[in-house]
């Protein structure tokens, strides 16, 4: 499938800001379930920002701005041609060792009703529990846009049954890693194709199924990522995946918009 995608990012200031940085993860790497046909980022100081890959394997551009500005534009877009590969993700860099991917963060850390959740789910080997842990997270998290933050913990979100896509990338982790399987959570982008409640920037959790390597699990989906998904980012939670960070002096009162579109395309374009 080809999917084409356009990712708009916008930062006004109600003041002038001095400096500002931004580290952006905004590259989706080939591999397996994925090829990069083309993609392009335009920031300010894209030309002479660090690039590097960081401990997760992605690409990282540090982009910074230097004298006076009222805000920043970023976009990234391309085209992306991607496979079926039961959600699992074969051909990825791996440069840190699996045991990172047990430890918690200050968002996934347990709580005694995630402990319950996660011992509630565990089967006979890794693969079944995760399913099993998928299909609870989805019952127990109902998808509901604006009730839960950047900053909302995997526990907050349980405990209030309610949340995104985001919420329920954190809980499946959290439990995966009390049952002492190693998880990641992912960014990127979903071709959804329905009317159902969605959102184009999208995330979703990885945990290592041994004889599989790492595979997706979706809870907002309640399903392993197929060919309408295209995969940007990892980390230990959302803050360490964030396809944006930055930090600016001055241009105070910041005000944020994305946009986001996905969609199809034809291969005779």
């Amino acid at each position: 499938m080809l999917i084409e995608i356009r990712h708009r990012t916008s930062y006004r200031y109600g003041g002038p800001a001095r400096y500002s940085i931004q580290s952006l993860r905004l590259t989706p790497p080939s591999f397996e379930a994925q090829k990069v046909l083309s993609w392009t980022v335009t920031a300010p100081g894209m030309e002479t920002g660090l690039r590097f890959s960081d401990c997760f394997g992605n690409a990282v551009v540090l982009a910074a701005v230097s004298g006076e500005h009222d805000g920043i534009e970023i976009e990234a877009r391309g085209v992306i041609e991607t496979f079926d590969s039961t959600g699992v993700a074969r051909g990825l860099p791996e440069p840190s060792p699996l045991h990172m991917f047990i430890r918690h963060t200050s968002i996934t850390k347990p709580s005694p009703e995630l402990i319950d959740l996660s011992r509630s789910c565990q089967k006979r080997n890794a693969l079944e529990t995760l399913h099993e842990m998928m299909r609870a997270v989805s019952e127990a998290i109902r998808y509901e846009i604006g009730t839960t933050h950047e900053h909302t913990t995997a526990a907050e979100a349980l405990k209030s049954g309610q949340g995104v896509c985001q919420d329920h990338a954190h809980v499946l982790i959290t439990a995966a890693r009390i049952a002492g399987i190693p998880a990641r959570y992912v960014n990127g982008y979903f071709l959804s194709g329905t009317l159902a409640p969605s959102e184009a920037h999208h995330a979703w959790a990885e945990a290592w199924v041994p004889g599989l390597g790492w595979t997706g699990f979706d809870p907002a989906n309640r399903m392993c990522p197929t060919e309408r998904y295209v995969r940007l980012a990892c980390g230990l939670d959302a803050a360490s995946a964030a396809p944006i960070r930055g930090t600016q002096r001055g241009g105070e009162n910041e005000a944020l918009d994305v946009e986001v579109e996905v969609q199809q395309q034809s291969a005779q374009q």
